[in-house]
C-alpha cells in the first residue's frame, strides 16, 4: 500500500511510501487524505504524525503523473495541503529525509514540524520555469522569514535543516528518530493544552522590506533574462507581506501563466529528457553492472588530466600513463593546478587536493594498468595511435575489464576490432574540459554486450555526468550535428556575412557562443583535420572553401592569436579581422557570388534548421534512441539555450511543417544541394505529428 497507519499511544503515524522519493502521486495523496479523515473520526487518536518511507520524506510531485491527468486528479495537492492545515486534531511533519518542492509544501502545512539534522528541504521549482503553486511562496517566508525564503525560491538550491535551525522552520531538530521525536512532541503539546498553530497564521516581518524587494528584483532581472519564473517567484514571495488569501491568488496567477509558458515547456522537457536518456530499452534493471573499483587512462593531455579528475573527484583510484616522463610530469602538474585554483576559490580544501592527488598513479609501463576495471584512451584521433594502444591494453588488461575510447568521431567498432575482446569496448566521448562539462556521450558499439553499457551509465552516474546513448557514426551525435551547422554558417560567409553578423544572431537567439568564437576556442585545425579526412571518405560532402583558406594562413584561433578573430595577448576578447574579411570578399568574388544582405532570421533558421534535418536523419537510423536524447546532448555539450528545450523541441515549437517550410526554400538558394530533407521530417511534417510525439517512434530504432 502507498499509505499505512500505525498507533503509538494515540498518535496516527501516518507513513506514504513510493520510491524512489516518494513522489506524491495520486494514490499517495489519496491514502493521506483518507488517512486524516480516519483520524479525525477516531476518538482514540488525539494526534497524528506524517513521515515519509525509506531516506526520503518527500521530492515532491510524481514525476511519473506529469502531463496526465492524474496530476490534477482529486484529491490534488491543495486538497491535502488544505486537509492538513484544517485537520482538528494537531499534524506534525516527521522530516525523515530530503524535503524538496510539495513535499515541503506539504510539511509547510502541518502544526508542527520535525526534521532529522543531516536533511535537505527546498524548493526547486524554478529549475523546470515554475514557481512553488501549493502555497510554498507564502508558507516559507513566514517560517524562515523573508530574505532566507527568497533566496531559496529564486536559486531552487535545496538547504541543509541545520542553516534553519531556529528560523521558525522546525519546532526541533534531532539526531535520530524524527518520527518518535515527532510523536514525543504531539503528546506533550497535546498534554499542555497548547494550541495548534498554521503558518498561515503569522505575520512575514522585516526591517525594510520593500527596499529589500526592489533590490531583489533588479538584481534577479538582470541574471534571468530569458527566463520569466524568477521574477515571478520574487511577485510572489513579496506577496507574502499581504493577507494569506490575497497571497495566495498571486501565487496561483503566477503559478497559471508560467507552467503555460514557452520556456516552462521547454525546461520541463529537458528535466524528463534527461531522465529518460538514462533509460535503455535492452538494458533493464536485470543487467547489472560490472564494478569499478580502479580505472586506468591513457594520455595525461587536456582531455586525459580532465578524465582522470572526474573519477579522482569520486574517490576511485586513477593510473594515468604516458609515453615520456616530461609529457606524464607536465599533465600531472595541470592537474595539480586545477585543483589548487579550485582551492582558492574556496571549492574545495587543501586536505582534499591532497587526498585526490594521492589517488592519482603516473606511469610509463601498461602493466600499471593491468587491474584496472576501467580503461579509458584519450590520444590522438587517427586509427593508427588508436590500434597501438589498443593493442597495449588488450594485452595487459584483466578478464572483464571494460576498454574505452575518447573519439569524438572515428569508428568505435573499427577500434574495437583492434582488440581480442570487442565485447567489452565502447565509446565514452568526454566533452572539453572533461572536468567541467556535465555530457558524456556512451557509444554503443555492434558487439558492446548489455553489462558494459549498464556499467558506463552507471559510472556516469557515479561522477556525476549526463549520459546520452549512441549508436556508432561518423561523429556520433553531438559532432555528426555540429559539422552541418558550421557548413552552413561558412556558406553564409560565401553569400554575404561576416563572422561578426553570424555570431552575433546565434548568441541573441541564446547560444552562449556563434560557431566562429567556438572554433577559435576549440582550434579551426581540429576541424580542418576533420575536413581532410571527409575529402578522402566522403568526396560528395561539399565545404565551403574559406574555412581551410583561413587555416592554411596559420589562423587556429586563440592558441595562435588569430583565428576568424584577432587577438590580443592574454586576452580573449574577439575583434574583427580585415585580413579575413578580405579574404572572405575574395572567395565570393572567385566563386562568381554577388554578395547580398543576410538577415538574422535568415542565419539563425539555416544553422538551426541544419542540425534538426541531421538530427531526424540520426532518429531515422537509431543513432539516437529518442529525439529527446538529441536535445539533451545539445544543451548539455554544446550551449544550446535551455530556455529553447534543444534543436528537435524548438523544431517541434515552430512546427515541422514551418521547418520543412524554410528548408525547401533556402534549397532554391546557394548550395541548394545541403538542403535536402529527411525523410523522417518529412513524413511527421506531412502528418502533422513532432519529433517527440510519443508515436513518432524512429522507423530504424523501432524496428
Amino acid at each position: 500500500m502507498a499509505v499505512t497507519t500505525t498507533l503509538r499511544d494515540g498518535i496516527a503515524v501516518v507513513t506514504f511510501d513510493n520510491p524512489p522519493v516518494n513522489g506524491l502521486g495520486l494514490d499517495v495523496r489519496r491514502g493521506l487524505a483518507e488517512a486524516l479523515d480516519a483520524a479525525n473520526a477516531d476518538d482514540a487518536i488525539h494526534g497524528v504524525v506524517v513521515t515519509g518511507g525509506g531516506r526520503f520524506f518527500s521530492g515532491g510531485a510524481d514525476i511519473k503523473e506529469f502531463n496526465t491527468p492524474r496530476a490534477e486528479q482529486a484529491p490534488n495537492l491543495h486538497d491535502v495541503i488544505a486537509a492538513v492545515e484544517s485537520s482538528a486534531k494537531p499534524v506534525c511533519a516527521a522530516i525523515n529525509g530530503t524535503a524538496l518542492g510539495g513535499g515541503l509544501e506539504l510539511a509547510l502545512a502541518a502544526h508542527y514540524r520535525v526534521a532529522r539534522r543531516g536533511t535537505e528541504v527546498g524548493l526547486p521549482e524554478v529549475k523546470i520555469g515554475i514557481l512553488p503553486g501549493a502555497g510554498g511562496t507564502q508558507r516559507l517566508p513566514r517560517a524562515v522569514g523573508l530574505e532566507t525564503a527568497l533566496n531559496m525560491i529564486v536559486s531552487g538550491v535545496p538547504v541543509a535543516a541545520e542553516r534553519l535551525d531556529g528560523s521558525g522552520l522546525f519546532d526541533a531538530l534531532v539526531e535520530g528518530d524524527a518520527v518518535e521525536a515527532a510523536v514525543a512532541l504531539l503528546r506533550g503539546r497535546i498534554a499542555a493544552g497548547a494550541a495548534h498553530p498554521r503558518l498561515r497564521d503569522r505575520q512575514v516581518e522585516h526591517d525594510d522590506a520593500q527596499a529589500f524587494l526592489a533590490w531583489a528584483r533588479m538584481g534577479v532581472a538582470a541574471a534571468s533574462r530569458h527566463y520569466p519564473a524568477p521574477p515571478r517567484c520574487v511577485d510572489a514571495v513579496a506577496a507574502s507581506l499581504r493577507p494569506f488569501e490575497e497571497g495566495i491568488a498571486v501565487e496561483r496567477e503566477g503559478f497559471t501563466v508560467l507552467i503555460n509558458s514557452p520556456e516552462s515547456r521547454a525546461l520541463r522537457h529537458a528535466f524528463f529528457g534527461e531522465r529518460a536518456a538514462s533509460r535503455i530499452d535492452d538494458v533493464g534493471p536485470d543487467v547489472k553492472p560490472r564494478p569499478v573499483a580502479r580505472v586506468g587512462i591513457v594520455g595525461a593531455g587536456t582531455m586525459g588530466g580532465g578524465i582522470a579528475m572526474n573519477f579522482l573527484n569520486a574517490g576511485i583510484p586513477v593510473a594515468i600513463l604516458e609515453t615520456s616522463q616530461e609529457a606524464l610530469d607536465r599533465g600531472i602538474a595541470a592537474i595539480r593546478r586545477n585543483y589548487e585554483g579550485s582551492a582558492k576559490k574556496g571549492r574545495i580544501t587543501a586536505a582534499q587536493v591532497e587526498q585526490r592527488m594521492g589517488l592519482l598513479t603516473p606511469t610509463l609501463d601498461y602493466a600499471a594498468l593491468a587491474d584496472a576495471d576501467l580503461l579509458i584512451e584519450a590520444v590522438y584521433e587517427e586509427y593508427a595511435v588508436k590500434q597501438a594502444v589498443f593493442g597495449k591494453l588488450d594485452a595487459v588488461a584483466k578478464e572483464g575489464a571494460i576498454l574505452a575510447t575518447n573519439t569524438s568521431s572515428l569508428d568505435v567498432d573499427r577500434i574495437a576490432a583492434f582488440t581480442r575482446r570487442p565485447q567489452d569496448v565502447l565509446g565514452l566521448h568526454f566533452f572539453s574540459p572533461a572536468n567541467v562539462m556535465r555530457l558524456l556521450e556512451v557509444v554503443r558499439g555492434a558487439k558492446t554486450v548489455r553489462d558494459v553499457l549498464a556499467t558506463a551509465m552507471a559510472v556516469a552516474k557515479t561522477i556525476r555526468k549526463t549520459a546520452v546513448v549512441s549508436g556508432v557514426c561518423d561523429g556520433f551525435i553531438g559532432n555528426r550535428m555540429i559539422e552541418q551547422y558550421a557548413r552552413q554558417a561558412t556558406f553564409l560567409l560565401e553569400e554575404g556575412a561576416l563572422p561578426q553578423q553570424v555570431d552575433r544572431a546565434m548568441e541573441a537567439f541564446g547560444f552562449a557562443m556563434g560557431p566562429f568564437r567556438m572554433g577559435d576556442l576549440a582550434g579551426n585545425d581540429i576541424a580542418w583535420a576533420i575536413r581532410k579526412r571527409r575529402y578522402v571518405e566522403r568526396p560528395d560532402m561539399v565545404y565551403a572553401k574559406n574555412a581551410d583558406l583561413l587555416c592554411e594562413m596559420g589562423r587556429f584561433g586563440q592558441k595562435t592569436g588569430k583565428g576568424w578573430y584577432d587577438y590580443q595577448p592574454g586576452d580573449r576578447t574577439p575583434h574583427p579581422s580585415a585580413e579575413v574579411e578580405a579574404m572572405i570578399l575574395e572567395q565570393s568574388k572567385a566563386l562568381g557570388i554577388t554578395r547580398r544582405e543576410i538577415s538574422d532570421r535568415e542565419i539563425v533558421e539555416r544553422l538551426v534548421y541544419a542540425l534538426v534535418n541531421e538530427g531526424a536523419r540520426i532518429l531515422e537510423e537509431g543513432i539516437a534512441a529518442r529525439a529527446s536524447d538529441i536535445d539533451v546532448v545539445y544543451l548539455y555539450g554544446y550551449g544550446f539555450p535551455a530556455w529553447r528545450g534543444g534543436p528537435m523541441f524548438h523544431a517541434d515549437q515552430v512546427g515541422l511543417y514551418n521547418v520543412l517550410a524554410a528548408m525547401r526554400r533556402y534549397a532554391r538558394g546557394h548550395r541548394g544541394e545541403t538542403w535536402e530533407p529527411a525523410p523522417l521530417l518529412v513524413e511527421l511534417a506531412g502528418s502533422g505529428r513532432s519529433f517527440n510525439d510519443p508515436v513518432a517512434r524512429p522507423r530504424a530504432a523501432a524496428a
